[in-house]
């Protein structure tokens, strides 16, 4: 098991990197919103020779538009990774199932040499998601032991905690096996 973490603009832009493998950095939400502390983050991600990874938290509707502001602020790279962030909205709403599925799609129409995941937490993928698709990948949060999140699903991430702040395993047996699965979209 990897380890790795998760950030946002909650985060320091120099967050703690040591004995991490990799990096997800939050970019963009809906069609207006970019995370400030993006560039700086990439960079911290970047110099600590982690693979990196952006992800977009979905709202309803507009998806086309959304996939538009997402890749225009992610950078893009070879062996990058693209994530889906599907949860419940600010607002109580969240991307139907099937929007889910067509903005995980539309990334990879979009950019073809980059994996793209899905993340969600364990009641979004047993009880909303009805078609178990995940892009190249699952990316679940579970907070429970690192490495044993409570879905029968295959997974490549999981997030176990959030304390004190998002912590994340990665299913590969190295660093290089990350990044070849990476690379190799």
């Amino acid at each position: 098991m990897l380890h790795g973490i998760d950030v946002s603009a909650f985060q320091s832009s120099a967050y703690d990197t040591d004995g991490l493998s990799f990096a997800f950095i939050k970019a963009t939400e809906g069609r207006s919103y970019t995370n400030p502390r993006l560039t700086a983050q990439t960079k911290t991600a970047r110099d600590a020779g982690l693979v990196v990874g952006f992800y977009h938290f979905l709202w309803p509707g507009n998806l086309t538009a959304q996939a538009d502001y997402f890749l225009k602020h992610a950078p893009e790279r070879s062996g990058d990774l693209l994530a889906v962030d599907w949860e419940t909205t600010g607002d109580g709403t969240h991307a139907s199932n099937a929007e889910k599925d067509s903005f995980l799609r539309k990334l990879k129409q979009l950019r073809p040499d980059n994996r793209v995941v899905l993340y969600c937490n364990r009641d979004f993928w047993l009880n909303i998601d009805t078609t178990s698709y995940a892009g190249d990948g699952l990316w679940i949060a579970d907070y429970v032991s690192a490495g044993k999140p409570r879905v029968k699903a295959t997974w490549r991430f999981h997030q176990y905690t959030s304390s004190p702040h998002d912590k994340d395993v990665a299913n590969f047996s190295s660093k290089a096996a990350l990044k070849d699965w990476a690379g190799d979209a």
